[in-house]
């Protein structure tokens, strides 16, 4: 559904852009890359298996040359430094317009990085915080407010329900931060983050 409309977005503009191939997953989508050689890789952040993120590596690993345009619901400054860690060469909101995205399709064809207006100016102010240290426990290591919240009540041995109840969320919202925790963090488990917050003094 949503490569349909994504087609459906870029269709007004073919004599601008054409859709070559699409890919559902990762590993249909390494394979397809190989295959076409596209000049632009537009790819969600969630996806099955491995993140767009994680895939956005992989490509970058196999060709530096590959350019990866990420898109992503994620209006968080720390999903950007992810991609752009990660190699990306744009990080663009799903609420962009089709005239838009064929724009900055065009600008990350030429080499420019393409990343959402409104987002790049809070990432400036957020890299700026960073650097002089005025930010949150664990913002080092990519994790936003609430994730860092999260981990730092792992830490003190509350439960998924335990921890949901003192943020007054979802146990579903719990688990949600905590993929993404244990992604950051490169760890597989709870055991592992908590042992990781210890070791690197996160929350001293």
């Amino acid at each position: 559904m949503v490569i349909a409309g994504l087609k459906a977005m870029l269709s007004p503009f073919r004599g601008r852009v054409r859709v070559v191939g699409e890919a559902i997953g990762a590993d249909q989508a390494m394979s397809m890359v190989a295959s076409l050689t596209p000049d632009i890789i537009l790819c969600d952040v969630r996806m099955q298996g491995a993140s767009g993120l994680d895939l956005c590596r992989q490509l970058r690993e196999r060709d530096p040359n590959y350019k990866v345009v990420l898109l992503s619901v994620y209006d968080d400054e720390q999903y950007l430094f992810q991609a752009l860690r990660a190699g990306a060469s744009g990080y663009l909101l799903k609420k962009i317009s089709g005239e838009e995205l064929v724009r900055q399709l065009e600008l990350a064809h030429t080499g420019t990085t393409v990343i959402d207006a409104a987002l790049a100016g809070r990432a400036v102010d957020t890299a700026a915080r960073l650097q002089s240290d005025e930010f949150w426990p664990g913002a080092r290591h990519g994790l936003t407010h609430r994730e860092s919240e999260v981990l730092s009540l792992m830490v003190t041995g509350l439960s998924n329900r335990g921890i949901a109840t003192r943020l007054v969320v979802s146990d579903e919202t719990i688990k949600s931060h905590l993929r993404s925790i244990y992604r950051k963090l490169g760890v597989g488990d709870r055991t592992g983050a908590v042992a990781t917050a210890l070791r690197e003094g996160i929350f001293q």
